[in-house]
């Protein structure tokens, strides 16, 4: 039988199975790439190549990260093949650069676009595919902690960049009257608190404000423990809500949760102790994921739904399931009309979506 004839009796056609297949081994070019890019963020190569601030050979390279020239030679040309290095193949070797903007996401922590935090956690990341076909069978996931301490590490990294830049002085002001109650002092809590990024900033800039950091992750309560003890703040603690339960009392003037919600396996009543800890005439500022109402919503609007979708499945969907009967919302699993009828439901009157920029999440401004 002709390979012609083989295509119609199994329906295939050949062009068409030509594209899915390059379709299919593009997403495996990515994944495979994406293991480079980490490694190139853990050996210091981007660093490195950030610092020679010329073009220059695999042996240049090589000698200022300390490395072997024929690795670097090898990862360089994956970089370069995938566009992420700049390549002059017209001299002998060739000679790889960075373009400006492969500097501030590749080499510059401090950049508001860096964006090294999900490569550094990478391995982590994958690592959990060893851990799916029992999830899949069995419905349970697996929290935070389950990626070690490098995965906490990568969520400080992924987010707090933007946050440097634009918490303190673009997203607490577009709050009504919140920075003025912080500089007079308030009482305030930030539940999901992570590496302690957020409740450090403020702490700082807001002597005269309280600020207690909630999490269950003990690699993320280790890290932020740290970070304290090396700022010198005194007018900031974070603990963890099982050992110390989060007020109830409604003492809290000002509450925060930066992607989080989401992930937790019982979010709504999280929203209700959220509740039970503000004032009433205090302020809950929900950050969250970027979700649309519908899966065909998020495919047309965001060009990294696949991406995110299957960190849902490895991560934030794996934490949201990891208690029985979990709610499991998912990474796109809070846009604004499910926040706002669960910030409703929790006993919430007010929300409003605020006009702050950014590319994954989305800001609500939430009051009684």
């Amino acid at each position: 039988m002709s390979s012609t004839e083989s295509t119609m009796t199994d329906g295939t056609d050949p062009d068409r199975l030509k594209m899915f297949s390059f379709g299919v081994f593009t997403q495996l070019s990515g994944a495979v790439t994406a293991g480079m890019i980490h490694l190139g963020d853990r050996l210091g190569l981007f660093t490195a190549l950030a610092g020679l601030e010329r073009p220059v050979t695999t042996a240049e390279l090589a000698d200022a990260a300390g490395l072997d020239e024929r690795w670097v030679r090898e990862w360089a040309h994956n970089q370069a093949a995938a566009r992420i290095l700049d390549v002059d193949t017209t001299t002998s070797p060739e000679l790889f650069s960075m373009s400006p903007e492969a500097v501030a996401v590749l080499a510059s922590p401090d950049h508001v676009a860096y964006g090294m935090g999900m490569f550094h956690r990478f391995p982590q990341t994958m690592a959990a595919l060893d851990e799916m076909p029992e999830s899949f069978r069995t419905g349970l996931g697996h929290d935070y902690d389950s990626h070690g301490c490098e995965g906490a590490i990568g969520i400080e990294k992924s987010f707090e960049p933007w946050m440097r830049h634009h918490l303190l002085d673009t997203v607490l002001p577009s709050l009504d009257g919140v920075v003025d109650r912080l500089d007079a002092g308030a009482s305030v809590i930030d539940i999901g608190c992570g590496a302690g990024g957020a409740v450090l900033m403020m702490a700082e800039r807001f002597p005269n404000s309280t600020f207690v950091g909630y999490d269950i992750s003990e690699h993320a309560l280790e890290r932020a423990a740290e970070r304290l003890a090396e700022s010198g703040l005194t007018n900031a603690r974070f603990v963890d809500p099982r050992a110390e339960s989060m007020p109830a009392d409604r003492s809290c003037d000002f509450v925060t949760t930066f992607d989080c919600i989401h992930d937790m396996t019982r979010p709504q009543e999280m929203m209700e102790l959220i509740r039970e800890a503000i004032t009433d005439d205090g302020t809950w500022l929900l950050v969250d994921i970027k979700g649309r109402d519908s899966f065909a919503e998020n495919v047309a609007k965001n060009p990294m739904a696949p991406l995110m979708y299957g960190i849902s499945v490895l991560s934030c969907m794996s934490s949201a399931l990891s208690e029985p009967d979990g709610a499991g919302l998912g990474t796109l699993g809070l846009p604004a009309s499910k926040a706002q009828e669960m910030s409703r439901a929790a006993g919430f009157t007010h929300f409003r979506k605020m006009d702050v920029d950014h590319s994954v999440n989305s800001f609500y401004e939430i009051r009684v």
